[in-house]
C-alpha cells in the first residue's frame, strides 16, 4: 500500500459542501487535500453542446447513478425504495447536475419539535446561519428579487431570470385564486458575474451548463480555494477511514485512478460525501474498536434517511409556452409551507412552477401516460403537446424516521469491491397527506390556468436530495455529530453534507447544506487551539 504525506485536513467529497468548507478553511494556511473519486467535467463534455443533449439524460448523463454507470460511479441497491437515488460522482458533485433552484430553510424548519411536536429541534438555528448564508449567496452568484414575503428577508446579488412565456402563464393563475407567487432564488446568472457569462437559454439546467451560467462548485468555489493553495485528487475512491491506537482519525485508506491501494494520513478528516455516501463510508469503516461502523456507537449512521418525496402535476394550455428553453423553474410559491391546524397533516411544501419539456422528454413522458399515440395522427397530437406544457412539482417535507435507513449490501459492490449502499424506505403517512394535499392544490392551479388533459406523473422524481442519516444533536446517543459538526465518537472527525441534518424541510437543500458547511468551518477555525479537546 502507498502511503501519502500527512495532511492537516483531509476532506472527502468535492460536491456542494467540501468545496465550501476547503473554501473556508483555505485561509487558516492549513495543508489542505481534498479526494474526489470522479473527475473534472469539462465544459465541452456537457450534452448542451450538442443537438442530443435531451437524450444523453438518459445516458450518460443520467441522475440515476444505476442509470449512468460511469467507472466513477457506484451502484446504490434502490429496489426497496419508491424513490430512487440520484447523485453525481465528479468534482462539483451534485452542483453539475442540480436544477440551480437555490432556497433556504425556513426558520420554522429549525423548530418542528417545539412547534408541531413531531421529530427533533435542531441545535442550532436560521439565524445562526443566516450571515453564511448570504455569504454562501455571493459565492455562488445568487439571482432573485428582494422583499418576497414567504421567506426571510435576504438580498441576491443578480435579479431574478425573467418569468418568460410559461411563469406568466402561472402567475395569472395564482393571481386569479389569490395565493402567494414569487419569483424563484437560482444559482442562475442572469449577468456577467464573477467571470461567468450570462445565461443564454441553451436548455435545462440538470445536464450540466456548457455556458457556465449555472454555479457549480467546480467554477465557483474550487477555483479560489485551489488559489489559495488547496489540493485537489480526483480519481481517489475512498474505502475507509482508519482510527490510530487513540481512537481518533488516522486517514483514509483509498484506491486511485489505476486501482492501486493507498494511504492518506491526516491530522483532521472532514466528510462530505452527501447522505448517501457518508454513512456508506462510516459503515464501511467498521473495526474491532467500532464494529458497528464508526462514529455510530449512537446505532444512528445511516438512519432517518429522508429523500423528499416530490409528486408532479402536469397540464397544457392553448398558448405556446416556453417548452425546454432555460432554467427549469422560474418561480415558487410558499402559500401551503408553514403548518395549518385546519390540515390533517403537519409542516408543508412548496410549489415550484418549471417550464415545460423539450421534444425528446415530452415523447418519452407523453408516450409514457398514454397521451401520444403511434401510427395517424402522431405528429399532430405531438404538436398540439410540445411547448404547451405547464408542470408543477411539489416539494413536500419528509419527516425522520429511523426505519427509512442507508446500510451497506451484502452483495453488490463498486468496480473497486466496495459494498453498494442498500436503501430501505418508505413514505410516511403525514407526507401521503401533504402530498394529496399539495396535488390538490397543483390541479386547482392547473384548471385556473385553463390546462386540460391535467394529470399526476406516476413516478415522484428523484431530485437526489440525500438527507438526515448522521443527524446533528447535543445527545451523544440520540446524535452522531455536535452543532458544529463534529462527531461524537471521533474527535477530529467531522460531517458537513447533508446527511448532519435533523429535519428536511420542503425545499431543495443545496443553500442550507453549503450555509451548514460555511458554519461547521468558522467554528472550527474558531476553536483551532483546543479542536480536538472533549466536550
Amino acid at each position: 500500500m502507498t502511503r501519502n504525506e500527512t495532511v492537516d485536513v483531509l476532506i472527502i467529497g468535492s460536491g456542494a459542501s467540501g468545496a465550501a468548507v476547503a473554501w473556508s478553511l483555505a485561509e487558516t494556511r492549513m495543508n489542505i487535500l481534498c479526494l474526489e473519486q470522479g473527475d473534472w467535467t469539462r465544459p465541452t463534455d456537457f450534452p448542451a453542446n450538442g443537438r442530443d443533449w435531451e437524450a444523453r439524460r438518459y445516458g450518460d448523463f443520467a441522475i440515476s447513478p444505476n442509470e449512468r454507470a460511469r467507472v466513477t460511479d457506484y451502484p446504490v441497491n434502490d429496489a426497496d425504495s419508491p424513490m430512487k437515488v440520484a447523485n453525481f460522482n465528479g468534482v462539483g458533485g451534485g452542483t453539475i447536475f442540480y436544477t440551480a433552484h437555490f432556497p433556504r430553510l425556513h426558520p420554522s424548519d429549525f423548530r418542528v419539535r417545539s412547534l408541531d411536536g413531531v421529530a427533533s429541534d435542531w441545535p442550532i438555528d436560521y439565524w445562526a446561519l443566516e450571515p453564511f448564508f448570504a455569504e454562501n449567496d455571493r459565492m455562488m452568484g445568487v439571482s432573485g428579487l428582494a422583499g418576497d414575503p414567504g421567506v426571510p428577508a435576504r438580498d441576491p446579488p443578480m435579479p431574478p431570470i425573467p418569468l418568460g412565456r410559461t411563469g406568466a402563464a402561472y402567475a395569472r393563475a395564482m393571481n386569479r385564486l389569490g395565493w402567494h407567487w414569487w419569483p424563484s432564488d437560482t444559482t442562475v446568472a442572469t449577468t456577467e458575474y464573477d467571470g461567468r457569462a450570462a445565461c443564454i437559454n441553451l436548455g435545462h439546467c440538470t445536464p450540466g451548463c456548457a455556458q457556465g451560467a449555472k454555479a457549480s462548485t467546480d467554477i465557483t468555489y474550487w477555483p479560489r480555494a485551489l488559489r489559495a493553495g488547496v489540493k485537489l485528487r480526483p480519481r481517489c475512491r475512498v474505502r475507509e477511514i482508519t482510527l490510530n491506537e487513540h481512537g481518533m482519525a488516522a486517514g483514509a485508506i483509498y484506491y486511485d485512478a489505476d486501482g492501486a491501494e493507498c494511504f492518506q494520513p491526516a491530522e483532521m478528516v472532514i466528510l462530505a460525501a452527501n447522505g448517501i455516501g457518508t454513512p456508506r463510508l462510516l459503515l464501511n469503516s467498521a473495526s474491532a474498536r467500532c464494529p458497528d461502523g464508526l462514529a455510530n456507537s449512537s446505532g444512528l449512521v445511516g438512519r432517518n434517511l429522508m429523500l423528499h418525496p416530490w409528486p408532479q402535476v402536469s397540464g397544457y394550455v392553448a398558448e405556446t409556452v416556453d417548452g425546454g428553453r432555460g432554467p427549469m423553474t422560474s418561480l415558487w410559491s410558499k402559500q401551503f409551507y408553514e403548518t395549518d391546524p385546519a390540515r390533517d397533516f403537519v409542516r408543508g411544501y412548496t410549489l415550484q412552477f418549471a417550464r415545460g419539456a423539450g421534444p425528446v422528454a415530452e415523447a418519452v413522458d407523453s408516450l409514457a401516460a398514454g397521451r401520444l399515440p403511434w401510427g395517424e395522427g402522431h405528429h399532430r397530437a405531438f404538436r398540439a403537446l410540445l411547448d404547451h406544457r405547464l408542470r408543477i412539482g411539489i416539494a413536500c417535507e419528509d419527516l425522520p424516521e429511523a426505519h427509512n435507513r442507508v446500510t451497506l449490501d451484502p452483495e453488490l459492490t463498486d468496480s473497486d469491491g466496495i459494498p453498494a449502499p442498500k436503501i430501505d424506505y418508505r413514505i410516511g403517512e403525514n407526507t401521503r397527506r401533504m402530498m394529496a394535499h399539495g396535488i390538490a392544490r397543483a390541479t386547482e392551479i392547473m384548471e385556473a390556468a385553463g390546462a386540460t388533459q391535467i394529470g399526476v406523473s406516476p413516478t415522484l422524481n428523484s431530485p437526489g436530495h440525500l438527507l438526515g442519516t448522521a443527524r446533528m444533536g447535543t445527545d451523544p446517543e440520540h446524535s452522531v455529530v455536535n452543532p458544529w459538526g463534529r462527531c461524537h465518537d471521533v474527535r477530529n472527525l467531522f460531517i458537513v453534507d447533508g446527511s448532519i441534518w435533523v429535519t428536511s424541510g420542503g425545499v431543495n437543500p443545496t443553500s442550507t447544506i453549503q450555509a451548514l458547511a460555511l458554519y461547521i468551518a468558522d467554528r472550527i477555525k474558531q476553536r483551532l487551539a483546543t479542536l480536538f479537546d472533549p466536550g
